[in-house]
């Protein structure tokens, strides 16, 4: 198979004893971090100092090599395109890609996607969800369980209010009936890919529903998801448009949609993923 999540160090034939050393850790050589961000000008400073503050940690305790910080804009109409464009200029490790229309997070996405660069790639919100130092345990649940794919659910969700809650609760219950998932916590911005993921999965959705399908078809084509549970912090500034109707709408549209394409396919090669 061509996963490897370690290199086994033997000893040179002209060592009597033949010993065998341990199992080398694996290291990741660059890790992408990238935020979808519309209008989050309130937001985009703390998250991006929050992000590189742990990617300089995880690269002198030499968990990674290297690393990068994208800003997708969607077409913001706030100054989040001229933050973010700010902090290119700063900091070279430092990217932005910018929208010349609204491509909702879907869109956003799979343009942030696209742009990284990494072995290794997480995906998360500008509003810091949760603590970035998750991220260091994240990583090592990804390396020492040998999996594909780290999807993190909150511990505690009363702080975003009973009604998103109830659709929350409603809603992935119906993906987990669906589409024979087990995540509990589908759409919560935190999702730490291997890069094989990424090359194997083609995404189509331009709505909230791209959680949703990330999971899903990488489920589909054999990769192993882990869960892990986080504390949540909700939103204090700015405004959240998850729990509209008409964002519920297409969500549920596109799983319709989904649904029907899946049952065409064939069984997945869970070995075959990997290689």
């Amino acid at each position: 198979m061509g996963r490897t999540t370690g290199t086994r160090n033997t000893t040179e034939a002209g060592n009597d004893e033949g010993m065998t050393l341990p199992l080398e850790p694996e290291r990741f050589a660059k890790l992408s971090i990238f935020f979808p961000m519309w209008n989050e000008e309130l937001y985009i400073h703390r998250a991006i100092r929050a992000a590189k503050e742990i990617c300089d940690q995880l690269v002198e305790d030499k968990e990674i090599g290297d690393y990068e910080l994208i800003v997708v804009d969607d077409a913001s109409t706030d100054r989040t395109g001229e933050h973010a464009d700010e902090l290119v200029r700063a900091d070279p490790r430092i990217r932005a890609v910018h929208h010349d229309r609204n491509r909702k997070l879907g869109g956003s996405i799979k343009s942030g996607f696209a742009a990284a660069t990494g072995d290794v790639v997480l995906y998360t919100d500008a509003d810091l969800p949760f603590e970035m130092i998750e991220l260091v345990r994240a990583l090592r649940v990804l390396r020492d369980y040998e999996a594909d794919m780290v999807s993190a659910y909150r511990l505690d969700r009363t702080g975003e209010g009973l009604r998103r809650a109830v659709y929350s609760w409603v809603y992935n219950w119906l993906i987990q009936l669906s589409f024979g998932t087990r995540l509990r916590d589908i759409n919560f911005a935190f999702k730490l890919c291997r890069r094989r993921v990424l090359d194997a999965v083609t995404l189509s959705s331009e709505g909230s529903f791209i959680d949703a399908e990330l999971v899903i078809r990488a489920q589909k084509a054999g990769f192993t998801i882990l869960q892990i549970g986080v504390d949540y912090f909700p939103r204090t500034r700015g405004v959240s448009t998850l729990s509209s109707f008409a964002v519920i709408r297409t969500m549920l549209g596109e799983m319709v949609r989904l649904r029907s394409e899946l049952r065409a396919l064939p069984p997945a090669d869970s070995t075959a993923a990997r290689t």
